[in-house]
């Protein structure tokens, strides 16, 4: 394997968490000790591990964590109950609900329901809109580590034809956005396909810097990515694999047959997922101390 050409996301987490433990030491000589609070509803297996994975960064770190564990069949009321006792609790500072959430419950009206103030995912309309209009609140986990990816390896955003495939609302569209942002590590020119997109491989063929994030299993192929491109692997999907566990963890792009076109790419797993969570957790100290008027 080329080595070389690997943008792995476990020493860009480790710096992201140098820096996050001098914010918190800051905070910390001054009284206040970050909380992040977690819902999780159900026992879906790949969210429960995810959360624990949050729990244990903060204890690393240092930081106050909690989490909520809700049966299946917990009513919406009670949900949003629960998050405005958090919204009102000045201890505790950032509130993440561990999507996907059962169907009787409206995934929207929740989110909304979570104060600005303490959104560490950047889903709530206010901060979405302070996004899009280049003066955000908080970024978005997933994408702002996206970001720190390229910063780090020194991958020059400005100017280039990034293409995004895939436009959720936790991925795509913020991607697309912070992209577009009129700084050193953005202004790119942005395009973004989804599944009515025509022509998609003709355009993930002239992408500099290719971003999948549309949650299928090897969907980019080597005939869709241009020579010399950057790519980032967003997927992490389970497929069935003759091993002990009986399934193997591969990205949305075709990862053994388009490492050889490309100037460098993000492994799966290794990759972007670790800078989700390096990501919450700063989003968490900045939100912590905006809340106490502490410039950080």
């Amino acid at each position: 394997m080329e080595e070389n050409k690997l943008l792995k996301g476990k020493p860009v987490a480790e710096y992201i968490y140098k820096q996050v433990t001098d914010k918190l030491n800051l905070l910390k000589n001054k009284g206040v000790v970050p909380k992040l609070t977690v819902i999780l509803v159900g026992n879906d297996p790949a969210s429960k591990v995810y959360v624990s994975r949050k729990e244990k960064t903060c204890k690393k770190l240092g930081m106050d964590s909690e989490t909520v564990y809700l049966p299946e069949d917990t009513p919406e009321e009670r949900l949003l109950e629960i998050i405005a006792d958090l919204n009102n609790n000045p201890r505790n500072h950032g509130i993440l609900v561990q999507l996907p959430l059962p169907e009787h419950i409206d995934e929207n009206k929740v989110l909304l329901h979570v104060h600005p103030d303490k959104d560490v995912d950047c889903f709530h309309p206010r901060n979405v809109g302070m996004l899009v209009s280049g003066n955000p609140y908080v970024l978005p986990c997933t994408p702002a580590g996206i970001i720190e990816i390229l910063k780090f390896y020194e991958i020059p955003i400005q100017g280039k034809h990034a293409v995004v495939i895939g436009r959720s609302n936790i991925v795509g569209k913020p991607m697309a956005n912070l992209l577009l942002q009129k700084n050193e590590h953005a202004n790119a020119t942005v395009t973004v396909l989804h599944s009515r997109t025509v022509d998609l491989a003709g355009h993930t063929r002239r992408a500099d810097i290719l971003i999948a994030a549309m949650g299928r299993a090897k969907f980019v192929k080597a005939d869709m990515v241009k020579n010399g491109a950057v790519v980032i692997d967003v997927g992490m999907n389970r497929v069935d694999a003759d091993n002990e566990r009986g399934y193997a963890l591969v990205g949305d792009v075709d990862f053994e047959n388009v490492l050889p076109k490309v100037k460098a790419i993000t492994p799966v797993p290794g990759g972007v997922g670790p800078m989700t969570i390096a990501m919450l957790m700063n989003n968490t100290i900045n939100v912590a101390a905006k809340q106490n008027g502490i410039t950080i």
